[in-house]
C-alpha cells in the first residue's frame, strides 16, 4: 500500500476482521431515480474486465483499477466504443475503494480467482453492490463468508456465469419440470479445458513451479498481483493469463468452467449441498492442478426427485456414450447431459438442449414455457442494484454453487497428502467439514499473506 495513504484511516473504512467491518442492514441501500445511472468502479480492466465494462455501458464507469497500466492501456481509453477517459485510474483496489467510497454505488470484480474474495468483501463492507467473476471465490470458506456478508449488507450481487440468464437454462429446467425423460439419477459435465480455451488459449497444469526468474515487466506491479497469495518470483507462466492452473492463484479447469456448466444442472435438479465427493485424476503435485480429472458428487433425494450422481470430467475426458445416442449423434468436446429413466437431454453448450432417443424427442416436442426469460445477465444485476428483483446468480445462489464446484478441487488436492489414490469424502454442509477424513478439511480455506488477512 502506498505510504501516502493513511493505513489507519483505510483499515477503519474497510476493516481487518469480521468484527471490525461496518455492515449495512438489509434494505438500507439508497433508492434511484427512474433514469439515474449507477456509478461503477471496475477492478480488473482487461480480459473479462473489458467485457464486463462493455456489458454495463449503460451506466457510469467512474474508476478503473488494474495492476498493469501498459497491458490495459487501450481498455483505459476505449472499451468497444465506450469512451471512459475521465474514469480515475488505480493499481491498488484497496486505495481505490478508500478514496472513491462516497463516489461509487457498485463494484465489478474481474481479477484472477485468488483476489475475488478480498476485492468483493472490501466492497460489500463499504455497502457497495458487487458483480464478481466466476468462480465466486478461491475457497469454500470464502464462498460462505462472502454470501453471508452480502446478505447482511443488503447489497445486490451477481456472479459472472452469464449462461444462467440464457433461455436454454430455462429450457432445460422446463424439460425436467415436465418429466420429459423420467426420473433423473445421474448427470455428466465435461470439458476439454485446460487444453483449449475460448480462443485456443492454453494454461499449464500438472507441471512443477518454474525455476528461472525473468524480470518483472516495468509497468506490472507484481506485489499487488500476488496480493493475498504466498509470495513467489514473477514468471509469465503465472501472469497475465496462465494463472488458472496453479493452486495458489486459480481453481483449475473445474473452477474455470464448473460454475457455468453446473448451474443449469443445479437449477433443473434442484440441487443443494452434496453428501459426498470423490475424485480421480492424473498425477497431482504441490503446485498445479492435474492434467485431467473425474469428480463425482452425490446428492440426496429432493422431494419426489431421486438421489442423483453428478460427474465432472475435464482435460478432454468424457463420460461413456449412453444407449439413447445413435452412432451419428455427436458428444462434443464440451457438454452437459442429464440421464433419465426414459432418455437423455444433452447440450454441447453452443446449440441448445436436445432430447434423445430421437424418436422420443419427435413424439414429445418441446416443454411448456413456464419460466420467465431474463433481460440479460448484466441487466439483471443493474436492475437489482436499483431496487429490482434479485439477480439470478446472486451470491445466495452463487455461494452454494461455488461450494459444490470447489469441493471437487478439495477432493483432488487431498489425494496429494494421502497414500490413497481415491477416497470418497463425506460432506457435512451444515458444519462445513468432512466427517470421515480430517486431513481434507485443511483445504477448505487458505492462509493469507501478511497485510491481507481477514
Amino acid at each position: 500500500m502506498p505510504s501516502h495513504l493513511n493505513r489507519r484511516k483505510f483499515l477503519k473504512a474497510v476493516g481487518t476482521s469480521a468484527a471490525t467491518f461496518t455492515i449495512l442492514q438489509a434494505g438500507s441501500a439508497r433508492t434511484y431515480a427512474a433514469n439515474e445511472k449507477l456509478s461503477i468502479a471496475c477492478i480488473g480492466a482487461g480480459g473479462r474486465g473489458a467485457v464486463n465494462i462493455r456489458d454495463t455501458r449503460s451506466e457510469n464507469i467512474v474508476a478503473l483499477c488494474d495492476v498493469d497500466f501498459e497491458r490495459v492501456a487501450d481498455s483505459f481509453k476505449n472499451h468497444d466504443g465506450l469512451k471512459i477517459p475521465n474514469a480515475k485510474r488505480y493499481k491498488d483496489y484497496r486505495v481505490m475503494l478508500s478514496e472513491m467510497e462516497s463516489k461509487i454505488d457498485a463494484v465489478i470484480v474481474s481479477t484472477p480467482d485468488h483476489h475475488h474474495f478480498h476485492a468483493s468483501m472490501a466492497a460489500i463492507r463499504l455497502g457497495k453492490h458487487v458483480y464478481c467473476e466466476k468462480p465466486l471465490t478461491h475457497s469454500i470458506w470464502e464462498a460462505r463468508e462472502l454470501a453471508k456478508a452480502a446478505r447482511e449488507a443488503g447489497v445486490a450481487t451477481q456472479m459472472g456465469n452469464q449462461a444462467q440468464a440464457d433461455k436454454d437454462t430455462r429450457l432445460v429446467q422446463e424439460f425436467v419440470m415436465d418429466n420429459a425423460i423420467g426420473p433423473i439419477r445421474e448427470a455428466h459435465i465435461w470439458t476439454d479445458r485446460p487444453s483449449r480455451g475460448l480462443h485456443g488459449e492454453y494454461w499449464p497444469q500438472g507441471v512443477p513451479r518454474p525455476t528461472d526468474t525473468p524480470a518483472v515487466p516495468a509497468a506490472f506491479d507484481w506485489d499487488l498481483w500476488i496480493g493475498p497469495a504466498p509470495m513467489r518470483p514473477y514468471h509469465p507462466s503465472y501472469a497475465p493469463f496462465k494463472w488458472r492452473g496453479w493452486w495458489d492463484f486459480g481453481t483449475g479447469a473445474l473452477g474455470d468452467m464448473g460454475c457455468h456448466y453446473f448451474d443449469p444442472v443445479y437449477r433443473a435438479l434442484k440441487l443443494k449441498a452434496p453428501t459426498s465427493v470423490e475424485a480421480v485424476s492424473t498425477r497431482v503435485n504441490e503446485e498445479s492442478y492435474p492434467l485431467g480429472s473425474v469428480v463425482t458428487l452425490h446428492f440426496p433425494a429432493r422431494g419426489e426427485m431421486p438421489p442423483v450422481k453428478v460427474q465432472w470430467h475435464d482435460g478432454g475426458l468424457r463420460p461413456p456414450r449412453p444407449d439413447a445416442l445413435k452412432e451419428g449423434n455427436v458428444m462434443a468436446a464440451n457438454g452437459v447431459m442429464l440421464v433419465g429413466d426414459h432418455g437423455v437431454i444433452l447440450t454441447d453448450w453452443d446449440h441448445g438442449w436436445h432430447m434423445f432417443p430421437e424418436d422420443r424427442a419427435k413424439e414429445y416436442g418441446t416443454p411448456p414455457e413456464v419460466l420467465g426469460r431474463s433481460p440479460g445477465h448484466h441487466e439483471e444485476w443493474i436492475r437489482a442494484c436499483k431496487g429490482g428483483p434479485k439477480a439470478g446468480s446472486n451470491f445466495d445462489w452463487a455461494g452454494p454453487l461455488t461450494e459444490g464446484v470447489l469441493l471437487g478441487n478439495v477432493a483432488l488436492r487431498s489425494q496429494l497428502r494421502d497414500d490413497l489414490t481415491q477416497k470418497k469424502l463425506n460432506w457435512d454442509a451444515d458444519k462445513m467439514l468432512f466427517t470421515n477424513h480430517e486431513p481434507a478439511n485443511q483445504f477448505l480455506r487458505r492462509e493469507y499473506r501478511a497485510g491481507w488477512q481477514v
